[in-house]
């Protein structure tokens, strides 16, 4: 064994390197240079992501046996346990959530480095128009790990309400939207299945809910007190429309400029409101089955969330980040929905 003496300017103590020479076995040699597996990281997010074996196999092209013999392997190296198994599912265990931060990053910087060495790499200005209504409390975050992706690309975010986004589509006022769309009960299969359509991408579909604070006795006053956007807004006109076919008497009691504000006057306890599910935050909920017959308050479909069809001549770039961003999204849908099998 060699011991290599290095001194620094503001450090005299030697600092021991240990270097395998001829007294090092094979499993030693091994050790000193052999890191991490790729593909088992890889599992490893897919999996952590996923929330089950099950449900990563396939998103790996992978055999479920294939994927737990991976996540062996990988805990052997890393010598403790990453993955707390049970009955609905795996979650990381605190070894596991450390070795999770460091594996997201390396799989994104591999993943970035063929891309640069094959040319593809995203790099310009675009500006992207997404509606209030989508996953507020996430959506920094996601666009932070579209640039991780692709650095040399930079975003300039505009929140719009959907009825604007729709309008100004044949307009130069953005390049990419992102907008939500009310479907009609007979369209919202169960699974939230979603098909291409006229160039537009599908992201994803969710519940609409009746919401209001958990306090439900200034419901019970009439008319309803409902708390929504302007009458611009889409949603603001399909709840008006339900609640006149239903013949439930309501009012206005409170107008927001955004989803925020929308949400800060529900958690206040002003009144009734309709919303998607991932819109809903702290202070208020959905209301109960109970709740909802009392009320008289019809049944809501589901709304769907989607990126606007190319226009005619666009620039190769955008069709790129729109593609991109359309994969980006399909990752946080399964993460998403991993931690809801989780729980």
């Amino acid at each position: 064994m060699l011991v290599f003496r290095v001194v620094s300017e503001k450090r005299e103590d030697p600092i021991p390197v240990i270097a395998c020479a001829d007294g090092c076995d094979e499993q030693d040699k091994e050790n000193s240079v052999r890191g991490f597996d790729m593909d088992q990281l890889r599992t490893f997010v897919t999996v952590a992501d996923s929330g089950s074996l099950s449900a990563a196999a396939p998103r790996l092209f992978l055999s479920q046996s294939s994927v737990s013999e991976q996540l062996r392997k990988l805990e052997e190296r890393a010598g403790t346990a990453l993955l707390i198994r049970g009955r609905r599912g795996v979650s990381p265990t605190a070894a596991g959530e450390r070795l999770l931060s460091h594996a997201r990053r390396i799989v994104d910087l591999d993943a970035l480095a063929l891309r640069d060495m094959r040319g593809e790499l995203l790099q310009g200005e675009l500006r992207l128009a997404i509606t209030d209504y989508f996953r507020p409390a996430e959506i920094a975050a996601l666009l932070r790990r579209l640039r991780d992706r692709h650095p040399g690309l930079r975003l300039h975010v505009t929140v719009m309400k959907s009825a604007a986004i729709d309008a100004a589509q044949a307009e130069d006022a953005f390049d990419i939207g992102l907008t939500m769309r009310v479907l009609k009960a007979e369209s919202s299969p169960a699974g939230g299945e979603t098909v291409r359509r006229g160039g537009a991408i599908p992201l994803h579909r969710e519940p609409l809910l009746w919401v209001a604070a958990p306090d439900e006795s200034h419901l019970l006053q009439r008319p309803l007190p409902l708390v929504l956007l302007p009458d611009t807004c889409s949603l603001h006109q399909f709840v008006i429309r339900a609640l006149k076919r239903s013949r439930v008497p309501y009012q206005v009691s409170h107008s927001a400029s955004g989803v925020a504000g929308l949400q800060l006057a529900l958690a206040a306890g002003l009144g009734l409101s309709c919303l998607n599910a991932s819109s809903i935050g702290p202070g208020f909920a959905a209301l109960p089955a109970a709740a909802l017959e009392k009320l008289g308050l019809p049944r809501l479909p589901q709304v769907e969330f989607l990126l606007l069809p190319p226009r005619r001549g666009e620039p190769a770039l955008i069709g790129s980040v729109r593609e991109a961003l359309a994969e980006e999204l399909a990752r946080e849908n399964g993460r998403r929905h991993g931690r809801q099998a989780r729980h």
